[in-house]
């Protein structure tokens, strides 16, 4: 666990078992389990075309103004009870403001993460932190051997993200978006890589807490 892990953190993560979302830190951030006490600060932020046009077009569009609490009580809660996903809201810790939300699928074949960040927190380097802190709990504590990761090709932010995260780009094919038919870009990160990538050597070591 490359000493970012307590021993008393691991027990704790054992005893809840590994799918359960735990809480994270970063210097800025709180990554805590989203709740449905969540969802409309995540509708006032989710529902801007610059948001959601590369997401993929299971998502409304014009987003209905109970999409996010539709989604969350019909969609994510059930995916985390039954252990398919783990699911963190990123609150700013300055403010405690809701600044948007971080999916991990250890077990999907596809795509193993998705997130999204308002458009008032963007540019501050908090999906970078967001990223780092999870990709770790994923590889350190989950025991993932890869992480498979997708984004529209257009979506240049998320493209960067793989970069300087050691991704390697497998694939470019075809995928169905908000914003139509894009080139889809199909990623694989190892543990290996992500240890020796600019993002994981840039973070502060440790690079967060779990509680």
């Amino acid at each position: 666990m490359a000493g970012i892990w307590s021993a008393a953190a691991w027990c704790e993560v054992t005893r809840r078992g590994d799918d359960v979302t735990p809480v994270l830190e970063t210097s800025r951030l709180l990554l805590r389990p989203v709740t449905l006490d969540d969802a409309p600060a995540a509708q006032a932020l989710f529902a801007h075309w610059d948001i959601v046009r590369y997401l993929r077009d299971i998502v409304p569009w014009p987003y209905p103004a109970d999409g996010t609490y539709t989604f969350y009580r019909d969609v994510l809660f059930p995916n985390m009870e039954a252990g398919k996903s783990l699911g963190w809201a990123v609150i700013e810790r300055a403010s405690g403001q809701f600044a948007g939300l971080l999916e991990l699928c250890p077990h999907d074949d596809e795509d193993n993460r998705g997130f999204w960040i308002g458009l008032p927190f963007q540019q501050k380097g908090y999906v970078t932190e967001a990223v780092t802190a999870t990709t770790d709990y994923a590889f350190d504590v989950l025991g993932m051997t890869k992480l498979r990761l997708n984004n529209a090709a257009a979506n240049i932010g998320s493209h960067r993200i793989k970069e300087k995260a050691g991704a390697t780009l497998v694939e470019i094919t075809e995928g169905e978006f908000v914003a139509g038919t894009l080139p889809k870009e199909i990623w694989e990160l190892t543990p290996d890589a992500w240890r020796a990538s600019p993002m994981k050597r840039a973070a502060p070591n440790p690079s967060y807490i779990l509680r």
